[in-house]
């Protein structure tokens, strides 16, 4: 994955550990490894303590909402409730498995002395920054048709705004449940990138089911999944992936008004439309499902391959932690 030749592995080899003694049982031994409870089971409790806390806020939303539905749809206003609702609970769920394991929320890519720092302010320029360079490229075509600005005033600000902060809650739920716990825990198990592909292989099946999504997008989606991965791997925190995923997504949503993973939201800057095949449009899901999207995302990558070079995540000391 284009690791820098030079540079030595995140993760020294444990030493061999102690020799079994007689008496531990097998399901001792099939429960704890040498370095504590095995993979397999602390990503079971936390699915669990993640299902409970689901179910528990399910009820809390019930009460609140008397007996009626909760507010859906796509409005920034809606969006941002669930997202932020999503995010919470797998904070929680993270903060529960850094007590019964000892290590902190930081060791799982999501340190709070970092937040909001330089690296999240290059993640946003460099996420806008990338579907703006995406966009011009399709309009060069003649594919792509920013038409006539749909907001102005003071209504443009309060959904550039609102679009803004609703986004920056999905980053934050979806980089942290993809490549926060479950990325951290598997990669003790099998490393790093075979964690990487497993994790981002979930990324594009779930936004598989999103209503006008494709195979091609989801794919894409998984790519991008990867990208977010090495920035995380290379620069030691999600603060730079969430960035860049917050500035993507908002100048999608709001910015270009484009279709996001097969769904076009209220409230943007221009109306685009496109018109072409869609092998190079993307056709229902947007330009992520472009062609052109993926040759985007491998230019991206190496980007970044060049420009960050040092191995920073996992810190190896918290993976051998018990």
């Amino acid at each position: 994955m284009d690791e820098p030749s030079d540079s030595v592995s995140p993760i020294p080899a444990p030493e061999a550990p102690a020799p079994e003694h007689p008496s531990e049982s097998l399901p001792l031994r099939i429960l704890v490894g040498p370095h504590g409870l095995r993979v397999v089971w602390r990503l079971l409790i936390f699915l669990a303590i993640l299902a409970a806390f689901f179910v528990a806020s399910g009820w809390v939303a019930r009460a609140m909402a008397h007996g009626h539905a909760p507010p859906r749809g796509l409005d920034p206003g809606s969006l941002m409730i669930g997202e932020s609702s999503l995010f919470a609970v797998v904070l929680l769920a993270s903060w529960a498995m850094s007590r019964i394991e000892g290590r902190k929320i930081a060791d799982y890519g999501l340190p709070l002395r970092r937040a909001f720092g330089r690296q999240f302010w290059e993640g946003m320029a460099t996420g806008f920054a990338s579907i703006t360079a995406l966009l011009l490229a399709l309009r060069a075509m003649g594919v792509a048709h920013f038409g006539a600005i749909g907001l102005r005033g003071a209504e443009a600000w309060t959904y550039a705004f609102l679009w803004a902060f609703t986004l920056l809650f999905v980053a934050f739920f979806e980089e942290f449940a993809f490549r926060g716990y479950v990325l951290f825990t598997l990669t003790g198990g099998i490393g790093f990138w075979p964690a990487g592909v497993v994790s981002s292989m979930l990324f594009g099946y779930v936004h598989h089911s999103n209503s006008g999504e494709t195979w091609l997008g989801a794919f894409s989606a998984a790519l991008v999944g990867l990208m977010l991965c090495l920035l995380l791997r290379r620069t030691g925190n999600l603060w730079m992936p969430i960035g860049f995923h917050t500035a993507w997504d908002w100048g999608e949503t709001y910015f270009y008004g484009t279709p996001d993973s097969g769904l076009r939201a209220p409230g943007h800057l221009f109306n685009t439309s496109f018109s072409g095949p869609n092998w190079l449009t993307g056709g229902t899901v947007g330009p992520e499902a472009s062609w052109l999207c993926l040759l985007l995302v491998v230019l991206l990558w190496y980007i970044f391959a060049a420009r960050l070079r040092e191995v920073r995540y996992p810190d190896p000391e918290a993976i051998l932690r018990r």
